[in-house]
């Protein structure tokens, strides 16, 4: 990562509570500009071993003694140097005056819920590095069905170093022209949230997997919920595959599918959320492009199918 630096500005233009809110450090609320909670660089136990100031726009951990700016937090992170810091913060911030290209933004709280001030892009920007060391034949995947080829493929596996997706199986999400915009992190138990992804991604923007589905030249879509399904689905040799990444359709997913495919087929979960969703979804794309919704047995979904199964269904 390569880049000038102005390291005044991007702290005079990045909070520390963006920040934090970029690698979604769940912390509470101790006064009105004072935040706690465990430490995110060295995962402590203790809960109230991190303190942030919003107001210095510092931090403080009174078990590692880690501390400083947000340039700091980030090196300590990413573990790269104060340099790489700011070379991401400004990729990932708006950093700058808007006549260098960035527009203007407050990265302080604005109304009760203290929701960042951001400029509507209308799109999820590419990241600008790739997370590295990722192990695509962890024993999850293979519980969950996914053999090394298709991980690889995909990019899937389990990331041991440390930020926001540490222990977790990470998923990269692309973009219809196949630039990653995002990492989904999913947690290998019960623990919540099942699913992380970065503070400020618009996942109703992302169709995931449209990039090597339109690749195929197939004019035919099979839509699922989840990334598992989806990496399941394409497994079993179908992979003009999409998924959701939910139950819904919003209207940028929608145009994203219609603007690459001439017909759909509805291949969502077996449960009452799942036949809800792909009725819905089968009504309002029926005006638009011929639409086939194919039963998942109940209580399943397509990722616990057979490979076998999934032929028998799509026939």
């Amino acid at each position: 990562m390569q880049g000038r630096v102005d390291f005044g500005a991007v702290k005079q233009a990045v909070s520390l509570e963006a920040v934090l809110r970029h690698y979604q450090v769940p912390l509470l609320q101790k006064g009105r500009h004072r935040l706690a909670g465990r430490c995110p660089i060295h995962r402590g136990q203790r809960e109230d071993s991190f303190r942030a100031s919003l107001s210095k726009n510092v931090f403080h951990c009174f078990a590692c003694q880690a501390g400083g700016n947000v340039l700091n937090f980030v090196a300590a992170m990413e573990q790269c140097s104060i340099r790489q810091a700011a070379l991401r913060l400004q990729h990932w911030f708006p950093v700058g005056p808007p006549g260098e290209g960035r527009p203007p933004v407050s990265p302080r709280r604005s109304g009760p819920k203290g929701e960042l001030v951001r400029e509507k892009e209308g799109r999820n920007p590419p990241l600008p590095f790739v997370l590295t060391g990722v192990d695509h034949s962890h024993p999850y995947l293979v519980e969950r069905g996914i053999d090394p080829a298709t991980a690889v493929e995909f990019g899937v596996g389990f990331y041991a170093r440390s930020g926001l997706l540490s222990g977790r199986i990470v998923i990269p999400v692309a973009n219809a022209q196949g630039q990653t915009v995002a990492y989904a992190g999913r947690a290998l138990d019960d623990r919540l949230p099942k699913y992380k992804l970065p503070a400020g991604f618009r996942k109703a923007w992302e169709l995931f997997n449209v990039h090597r589905a339109a690749a195929t030249g197939s004019k035919t879509a099979i839509v699922v919920e989840g990334y598992f399904d989806c990496l399941r689905v394409h497994r079993a040799g179908l992979p003009w595959v999409v998924a959701l990444m939910g139950s819904s359709l919003s209207a940028e997913q929608e145009n994203a599918l219609l603007a690459a495919f001439d017909r759909v087929i509805l291949l969502l979960d077996g449960d009452a959320a799942g036949r809800v969703a792909s009725r819905a979804i089968a009504t309002r794309l029926s005006h638009r492009c011929p639409v086939c919704e194919v039963r998942v047995p109940d209580g399943t979904q397509p990722d616990q199918l057979s490979l076998s199964a999934i032929h028998q269904l799509l026939g």
